[in-house]
């Protein structure tokens, strides 16, 4: 379970060159139950990165606070890291190892050990259809085959707590359908997802709540029905731009 409260982020300019101050987030919160799928809907820019970072224990919120399955992201970095799988948006994996080394590397650096985690490379390998790929270096491999290795990373060491910063990013149309029965299954065997998107279609398929974010605050939650119902409008397109302050 997630519950994160008035999160806030403010990145300054790079050393040596005047300070500009870029507000990424202002204020965030919203609760990610298990079993169930959230996600953070907003354009590029509106702070969704910037907010899942926080979450991983990757960037240190300036204000606010969060946990992680009762653990704070800020006083309990490592528990917090334990319970967690984190795919960043177009997360780079090594290109001269294979599927198998990629997964295998990092249940390492989870602390699984060998015989543990060459049940869970091989359990990965088989739910993510990863077969016809596993013993290949992933130098030249296309953007869905990318994702599957990325996302069985995040996966190897069990975590309740799953994030997803655009998952389907460059993704076609069969890997998007698959990917999203994988996800839907990890929250039907009960864990917390939260992912990002501004693909309204695929937010509206999937989630069971969601979190508008613009300009680095939520501005909406609630499931979809809840949206249309506040909004006043008839799809998830034009509910979120009435919670922008848009005009539809």
């Amino acid at each position: 379970m997630i519950v994160a409260h008035d999160l806030g982020k403010t990145f300054v300019g790079v050393p040596g060159q005047p300070k500009r101050k870029v507000v990424a987030v202002q204020s965030v919160s919203f609760n990610a139950a298990d079993g169930r799928i959230t996600g953070l809907l907003g354009p590029n820019g509106a702070g969704k990165s910037t907010t899942l970072r926080m979450l991983a224990t990757l960037v240190t919120p300036d204000s606010g606070s969060a946990h992680i399955d009762g653990h704070s992201v800020t006083d309990n970095v490592l528990t917090v890291r334990q319970h967690l799988g984190f795919m960043p948006h177009n997360a780079g994996i090594y290109p001269r190892l294979t599927t198998r080394e990629n997964i295998r590397y990092y249940a390492y650096l989870c602390g699984l050990d060998r015989k543990t985690t060459a049940a869970r490379v091989d359990e990965l390998v088989q739910l993510l259809e990863m077969e016809k790929f596993a013993d290949r270096r992933t130098a030249g491999f296309s953007q869905g085959q990318k994702t599957k290795v990325a996302l069985a990373r995040a996966l190897v060491h069990r975590p309740q707590t799953i994030l997803l910063d655009e998952p389907t990013n460059g993704l076609d149309v069969m890997a998007t359908r698959g990917l999203r029965k994988i996800i839907r299954q990890l929250a039907n065997d009960g864990h917390c997802i939260v992912f990002s998107s501004h693909i309204m279609q695929e937010v509206a398929a999937l989630c069971d709540e969601i979190a508008i974010i613009s300009d680095g605050n939520i501005a909406m939650t609630g499931t979809l029905d809840t949206l249309l119902d506040i909004t006043g409008k008839s799809s998830l397109e034009d509910a979120f731009v009435t919670a922008i302050g848009g005009e539809v």
